[in-house]
């Protein structure tokens, strides 16, 4: 059975229960204020399969759907052997580390929130993008078609660029974080696959 379908379905049927429960959404939101005095450390995870609402719980599941299958059947490959550890240790790892420069920064503010998947679906994603980096994307937002590469910079210029700026209410460090970690991770998994990477894409 596909891990990522797995995490598909469990994180549908926990961001519904906590969309309609604001106690439960409370418990497992990430706010870095309460962790740092309560010793919260499950909120590390938690925040992961919650979001804050349908648009963002379809987006990133639509991402990760597209990308997640891919990555584990190269995952299978690498290994010679079931995807599902190197996998979990690839999206869940995604959630943790691609929050810890949010909560270093906003340990001490109390209003701080944040909920969602989406530091462990760039993880998913740039995973995918260091496996195949001349592959051809066409995204719902992407209308003409880029080498995964390609976006694959733009997208960590972007977030970087935000993440720098800030006030926009998203996490775009938990997003650049993600990707890196997802690089990272696919390259200790896979060390053939860097210099691989600079042959496809003529480096």
């Amino acid at each position: 059975m596909s891990i990522t379908l797995v995490i598909i379905a469990v994180t549908v049927v926990v961001s519904m229960a906590a969309l309609n429960n604001m106690a439960l959404f409370s418990r497992l939101l990430f706010q870095p204020f309460i962790i740092h005095e309560q010793r919260d450390w499950y909120r590390f995870i938690t925040h992961g399969f919650v979001h804050g609402g349908m648009l963002h719980l379809l987006v990133n599941m639509y991402v990760l759907w597209m990308f997640g299958t891919a990555v584990e059947q190269a995952y299978a490959q690498i290994t010679g052997s079931s995807p599902w550890l190197p996998y979990l240790v690839l999206y869940l790892g995604g959630i943790v580390l691609s929050s810890l420069p949010g909560y270093y920064k906003h340990r001490h503010d109390p209003a701080y929130r944040a909920v969602g998947a989406s530091g462990a679906t760039s993880a998913v994603v740039f995973s995918f993008i260091l496996l195949h980096p001349d592959t051809k994307l066409m995204l719902i937002f992407l209308p003409i078609p880029l080498a995964a590469w390609i976006f694959g910079g733009l997208y960590l210029a972007y977030e970087w660029y935000m993440s720098k700026r800030g006030g926009d209410g998203i996490a775009h460090d938990a997003h650049y974080f993600g990707a890196l970690y997802g690089i990272a991770f696919t390259a200790v998994l896979a060390p053939g696959s860097v210099p691989r990477f600079f042959n496809l894409v003529g480096l």
